[in-house]
Order: structure tokens, then sequence, then C-alpha cells
């Protein structure tokens, strides 16, 4: 989707756009370009919305209707991961590379990282880190999962938080396995998510069960922001920089270890740790 007109103006705008708009350009994000190829009423659907709200937008955006929208998505979309637009937008990156071309794109890479970094640092503000410690340390339990690739962050949170505090777990994979942890949830446990684009269904039906139940929600999402937003009681929105060169999962790192400072700090858990060490050297 980089370097797509309509999508990178889809996501300018997003930002200025009402509520209702903003699910349409979600779904449109999530879904690009498929879910602009259907019916106007669909899409509407999709969002929760009503079909005028979704026309205001593409009026708004300054195209003769629906069908002009489409039309323009479908001269400049292109379905493209983004590890295959890396390795193919420039000849340095093709199939046939010389030697040494590379170290142009590779720079623009490395700065594409720092620039992103730099602008999740940046939107990780203090209150927000401390109503995440305080979630992430006062939780009777915390059960953390993400998507295909943001579920590597989550298995980091917890691999560390485990060595804060007890009570921190991966949310299983199998359905019968998900059901029984939303079976003992309550009030006191806290669901960490990281949910990006696509947003992964199955994050949102386990989130959804587990808020049923009573769990609290911190939530790690893009700038377009998951439809798990609302649920959120802590809600951390990487900017639209963090989309990384290939993939934001080194900014969801970057905010996971913030995280982590930040609940260590609220915990101090000295003996904690030195016990482990003692464990570690004698298992």
């Amino acid at each position: 989707m980089e370097n797509d007109p309509v999508a990178d103006r889809l996501g300018a705008v997003y930002p200025e756009l009402p509520p209702g708009e903003r699910a349409i350009v979600r779904v449109l994000l999530d879904d690009y370009p498929f879910a602009a190829l259907g019916s106007l009423r669909a899409l509407a659907e999709r969002a929760g919305v009503s079909p005028p709200t979704a026309s205001r937008l593409f009026d708004r955006l300054g195209y003769a209707g629906f069908a002009d929208f489409q039309a323009a998505v479908r001269d400049g979309a292109r379905d493209r991961s983004r590890l295959l637009e890396f390795v193919t937008r420039s000849p340095d990156t093709a199939e046939n590379p010389v030697p040494g071309r590379q170290v142009p794109e590779l720079r623009r890479a490395a700065e594409d990282l720092r620039t992103g970094l730099d602008s999740t640092l940046a939107a990780v503000t203090d209150p927000l880190l401390e109503a995440s410690a305080a979630l992430l340390a006062e939780a009777g339990a915390v059960w953390a999962l993400g998507g295909p690739l943001s579920e590597l962050a989550a298995e980091y949170l917890i691999r560390q938080l485990a060595s804060l505090r007890p009570g921190a777990l991966r949310v299983p994979e199998p359905a019968q396995a998900r059901a029984r942890t939303v079976l003992d949830l309550s009030g006191s446990d806290v669901v960490v998510a990281y949910d990006f684009r696509r947003y992964s269904p199955d994050t949102a039906r386990f989130v959804r069960a587990a808020r049923a139940r009573g769990a609290r929600l911190l939530l790690v999402t893009d700038a377009w922001e998951s439809p798990l937003s609302a649920e959120a009681e802590v809600l951390i929105r990487l900017p639209r920089e963090a989309a990384g060169p290939i993939a934001p999962l080194a900014h969801e790192i970057a905010v996971t270890e913030l995280l982590l400072v930040a609940t260590a700090a609220r915990l101090a858990p000295a003996r904690r740790l030195a016990e482990l060490e003692a464990l570690m050297q004698t298992l």
C-alpha cells in the first residue's frame, strides 16, 4: 500500500475526521483495496455507520461520489505486503542486485526506523506510562495476545513481566483453552492486546469476551486505531511514522520496553529478581 495516493490520502485526513467517517477509513485501510470495491451499503455496514455518513467521507475527500473513489482505488491500488514492497521498490533490491548498490536503500530503511522510533517514543507520554504501569502492577493476572506478528511483542511482554510479578500469562491459541481462560477472568484481571492492521478477528473475539467478564484492556494499536479502541481503559496509539520500512514490530518492542521499565519502577521487584536468579543457578 506504500506510495498508493488514495491510501496515503485516507491516512493523512484520518485525524481530522468525525468518528463515523474514521470508522469508514479504518475499514478501508484494514482491508485495502478490497473493502473499497464492494457496494457503499456493504462498506457502511462493515463500519457500523449509515450510507450517508460514508458518502460524506468521499465528498470531503473531493471525489464525485463513491463510484469516483472506487475508480481511483482501482487505478492506484497494489495488493502488496510491506516486505514485498520493500524488496521490489528499488532496482537495488530486485532479483539480480548489484553488489554494493543496496546501500542507499538500506540507509533509507534505517532512517525510516529512526524517525518512526522517535515518533513512537514521543507518543508514549508519562501519563500513559503511569496508567499502564498501574494496570500491569496491580492486576490480579495479566494476559497478553497479538496478531500474526504482534504476538511476538505480546510474548516478549509476558516473558519479562513474569520476572517482575506472578500471574503474567500468554493467551492460549486453541479456542477451547481461550474459553477456559475467559471463564475464570474477573474485574481484577488485565488483558494487553497488540492489534494492528490488518486487525485480528481472533484478538477482537477474545478481548470482547474478556471485557464481558469485567477484565480491563490495555491496547497498543496503530494510528488508524483498532476496532477495539473504544473498549480500552488505556490506549497507546503508535503514530503513522511507526509503520516502519517492513512492519512495526521494532516500535511495538520499544513501547513494550517502556511499559516494563515503568512497571518495574512501580513494583520494586529486587527481591523477586534475586530469588529468580538464585533458582536459575540451581535448576
